[in-house]
């Protein structure tokens, strides 16, 4: 098990689960920027597994791509990438002319890299799986995140999602819990400013939880949960997979209706924000992991 730099606290957590020691890597950086990844020990022939998530900056990317080739040329035998959260995932298709796919240009990367499998949690959209060709190992946060939800013993429990897009996961948490769901119905400006929104649904002395993958400015979630509450919502909750929390996120979160935000640790997270709390995903990965080294079935790992 090895790490990238920002995400060494998520990989001694996975390696405190599987009692196992976290690889000797270095990365020396150069006065440009440049950088350079050694592997500080013997590789050849072992199952290699590197963690690291791809959110911006970029050399969080660049990171892994060297980690992978390094991998590569040290002889290991399999390069498996864990990338919890996978970045650059919303620019998925061509949404208009003459823009960039970057989910599928950063997977022809690790692939061309060399990436043996990938473990990735909660991808913006199912279909990126399509654009590797190798396995790909689709975590969900639903499996931390349902028991969570479950553990609040919410009175009257309405589950929401902040936007249309998110319908599909947002329908599988209500169907699971056994209770009503609501969607917002939402028109945009441009990206992370939204222009309006509508709730379809009724959510009236309602403990309302809202589900999302990505929090970046927090634009959506925070105006969706004073909608709900504005609309007769007992208690607005709001849970997403990663937390990116960036430019205003956290005074939004705080000045809101949110009473609680939760995301994962797949992202690293500083706590500037008195509402946040994060779940760990650790147990998750190092359980994939483990089925993954034993050749096991991971079906286990979903919930839903």
């Amino acid at each position: 098990m090895f790490s990238g730099t920002k995400s060494h606290y998520l990989a001694e957590k996975i390696c405190q689960q599987l009692n196992c020691e976290l690889g000797n890597l270095s990365i020396t950086k150069f006065s440009d920027g440049e950088f350079e990844v050694c592997f500080e020990e013997s590789i050849r022939g072992v199952d290699a597994f590197l963690v690291q998530s791809t959110f911006p900056n970029a050399d969080n990317l660049m990171e892994l791509l060297l980690m992978i080739d390094a991998a590569k040329r040290a002889s290991a035998r399999t390069i498996n990438a864990v990338v919890p959260y996978f970045g650059w995932a919303r620019q998925d298709r061509k949404s208009k002319p003459r823009v960039s796919i970057a989910a599928k240009l950063v997977a022809d990367m690790l692939g061309v890299a060399g990436i043996t499998r990938l473990i990735t949690m909660d991808l913006h959209a199912d279909q990126e799986q399509g654009f590797f060709n190798v396995p790909v190992d689709h975590l969900f946060a639903s499996s931390v995140i349902l028991p969570y939800i479950q553990s609040l013993n919410l009175e009257n429990l309405v589950i929401a999602t902040p936007d249309v897009g998110g319908s599909k996961r947002a329908s599988t948490y209500s169907k699971y819990l056994n209770c009503p769901l609501v969607l917002c119905n939402k028109t945009r400006k441009k990206a992370n400013e939204v222009a309006t929104m509508d709730i379809i649904g009724e959510v009236d002395n309602a403990d309302v939880v809202l589900i999302d993958d990505i929090v970046d400015t927090a634009g959506t979630i925070t105006k969706a949960a004073d909608l709900m509450k504005k609309n007769g919502a007992r208690s607005v909750r709001a849970f997403a997979s990663h937390g990116l929390m960036s430019g205003p996120a956290n005074e939004r979160v705080e000045a809101s209706a949110i009473e609680e935000m939760v995301f994962t640790d797949s992202i690293p997270y500083d706590n500037k924000c008195s509402k946040v709390k994060q779940i760990s995903i650790a147990a998750l990965l190092a359980q994939t992991i483990q089925c993954v080294e034993n050749n096991e079935s991971i079906s286990k790992q979903y919930l839903c």
